[in-house]
């Protein structure tokens, strides 16, 4: 009995030993207006995410090796925190009483690595769309990008966060860009 107690101790500290599972750090960085726009418009921000799969990368090496990766935090708060400090930069005043609402859907945000002997093929995508409810009516437009990179060797996990991270700036700086979200914004809040 003693030497089963052993072995099933020695077995619980090797298993708490073993290396963690590598996560992702996503920082998206949103575009800060230097000048308001608006004059302090109320709006409700919310988020969703309506993804099949929590993961946000999965790396296949080959012989049926695949390893989904996760975030080390979570991606609907990393997104809607981003957004939030945009658009209170461009003016609007976030609050939980307002009566109009934007609502930001995650709709995918994957990245796929495949490792080959000698190189890899990393191809990232995201797609978000945007919901606004006010009392005039309603807005509904999806943001989306895409980027592929084949590069020498494994690719680390730094280039992952590179790309997605990349990636969601861009859809950042699109919504902020977007005249006729701005238009839609300014003419029904």
């Amino acid at each position: 009995m003693k030497k089963f107690f052993l072995a099933a101790s020695v077995f619980a500290l090797t298993a708490c030993s073993t290396p963690a599972e590598p996560q992702l750090t996503l920082a998206p960085t949103p575009v800060i207006a230097t000048q308001p726009t608006t004059n302090g418009q109320a709006l409700n921000l919310e988020s969703r995410d309506l993804r099949t799969a929590q993961f946000i990368a999965v790396v296949d090496s080959g012989r049926q090796n695949v390893q989904p990766l996760h975030a080390t935090q979570n991606l609907r708060l990393t997104l809607e925190d981003a957004l939030s400090r945009q658009l209170q930069s461009q003016g609007y005043k976030l609050t939980e009483d307002a009566q109009d609402t934007m609502r930001l859907d995650i709709l995918e945000a994957m990245v796929n690595v495949k490792h080959s002997i000698m190189s890899h093929d990393l191809s990232s995508k995201i797609q978000l769309q945007l919901v606004v409810e006010t009392n005039k009516g309603k807005f509904v437009k999806r943001y989306s990008g895409k980027s592929e990179r084949t590069g020498a060797m494994s690719a680390s996990v730094e280039d992952m966060e590179l790309s997605m991270n990349n990636l969601m700036t861009a859809v950042l700086k699109d919504i902020y860009a977007d005249a006729e979200l701005n238009k839609y914004l300014q003419e029904n809040l």
